[in-house]
């Protein structure tokens, strides 16, 4: 294989208390939550839009955030930013949990669904009030290392090859991009055959008019249709990792193309594309090989390092805690990560990557730097006591009441017990 060098001596743009790498609802989290503590904050987004999969990815939805029996068990950045996402745009929150927790027992379950756009623009006001710095169209590269000691990150943007130096920085990119060209370990994963896209049509517009509300303007169309289990995956189609621009173009290549095929089989003057994703909707690429990973056999274990407690949104009852070790490495004093790229074993990963949990750990992530930062201590090493007092101040809950726990503690999992599904992703 031939080689070429390349090199650049490149002056230090600025320098920030914490840089967070990557826009999505974690990242947003992060940036805000450490602005707020009064450090110098800089967030990265290689978009023009911030939130990630649940903006730009059009998965426009907070998950349930309650354990399927009437009990709340998210809240912190995730509960505020599920009702400002109700203020201006799309409000689907279900009648029971109109005014918080219900008063009795239910098995409706507490969730959102917003307008992905409007939400986007909403994040930005929120990032401004934090007084956080942003670059948009702004790629992070590369992390620049001293041995396991993260010095800063090269940017890529209309400015050219730049670098901005940082004390302690935040991995929330999806896919552990950073971490993982900074040396630290990481794990890969497989993505199914899925794409949605938003149209509209003469039908869903008349149906908007009629009900007097403006989401029921949207339909989805779809390319590729497995869902999270992948259930029906087809033979012919690889489980992508979305860690190669190859893989990431056959992705988006076969699914254009099969959306295309079913819009040649209807009347062109009936419906428009309105909006198509801009960015792979990918769900697992890559996470941190960290001190811990989260696993399914979790259930219902409460973590002496737990920084929230967590909510299975697919399955009642199952409950579950996120420890620190999810999100750091020992040996990396000052490099953390939140969100999609959190540790997490087969549906443990997807346990963590959806937007609630998501914003809670990019949260969690945040607080924890900051005490690292002021105390002098590594990212892992901070006094949890600590960081959880601070996180339980912002209406986290850490660990959840043993009284929400079933009799039955059989976990369940799309037909398999955890055993079944322990060593693979679902």
């Amino acid at each position: 294989m031939e080689h070429i060098t390349y090199s650049k001596t490149l002056a230090v743009k600025k320098t920030y208390d914490v840089i967070v790498c990557g826009g999505g609802v974690s990242g947003v989290a992060a940036a805000v939550s450490a602005a707020q503590n009064g450090l110098s904050t800089l967030l990265l987004e290689k978009s023009n839009i911030l939130g990630g999969l649940g903006t730009l990815g059009l998965i426009n939805l907070f998950v349930p955030m309650c354990n399927g029996r009437g009990k709340q068990i998210i809240f912190g950045l995730a509960e505020k930013w599920l009702r400002l996402s109700a203020e201006l745009g799309w409000d689907t929150i279900p009648e029971e949990w109109r005014d918080g927790e219900p008063k009795e027992k239910t098995e409706v379950r507490y969730f959102q669904r917003y307008s992905p756009a409007i939400f986007a623009y909403q994040l930005t006001e929120e990032l401004k009030k934090s007084g956080a710095d942003v670059l948009f169209d702004c790629m992070a590269v590369d992390p620049i290392m001293e041995g396991t000691l993260c010095k800063g990150v090269i940017t890529e943007s209309k400015g050219g090859t730049e670098f901005y130096a940082c004390r302690m920085l935040i991995d929330t990119t999806g896919d552990c991009d950073v971490l993982r060209r900074g040396g630290v370990p990481t794990v890969s994963g497989e993505n199914f055959f899925t794409f949605s896209a938003k149209m509209v049509t003469l039908e869903s517009c008349s149906a908007a008019v009629e009900s007097g509300d403006i989401r029921h303007i949207y339909k989805n169309i779809s390319g590729g249709g497995i869902n999270l289990f992948g259930d029906g995956q087809p033979d012919d189609v690889p489980r992508w990792s979305g860690l190669s621009a190859e893989e990431v173009t056959d992705y988006i290549v076969r699914n254009h193309l099969l959306v295309l095929e079913k819009l040649k089989q209807t009347d062109r003057k009936t419906r428009e594309i309105v909006t198509t994703p801009g960015m792979p909707q990918f769900r697992t690429t890559a996470h941190i090989k960290g001190d811990y990973s989260l696993r399914v056999a979790d259930a219902y274990r409460h973590f002496d390092d737990s920084v929230c407690a967590i909510n299975d949104f697919e399955h009642r009852d199952h409950l579950f805690e996120v420890p620190l070790r999810c999100l750091t490495r020992r040996d990396y004093p000052n490099l953390i990560t939140a969100g999609r790229s959190a540790d997490g074993t087969g549906y443990g990963w997807d346990l963590l990557r959806v937007i609630p949990p998501a914003i809670l750990t990019g949260q969690a992530a945040a607080e924890a730097a900051c005490l690292a930062l002021k105390s002098g201590r590594a990212v892992a090493n901070v006094e949890i006591k600590a960081l959880q007092a601070k996180l339980e101040k912002e209406n986290v809950m850490i660990h959840f009441p043993d009284a929400y726990v079933p009799e039955d503690k059989t976990v369940i999992i799309h037909g398999k017990t955890h055993a079944e599904i322990e060593g693979g992703h679902m």
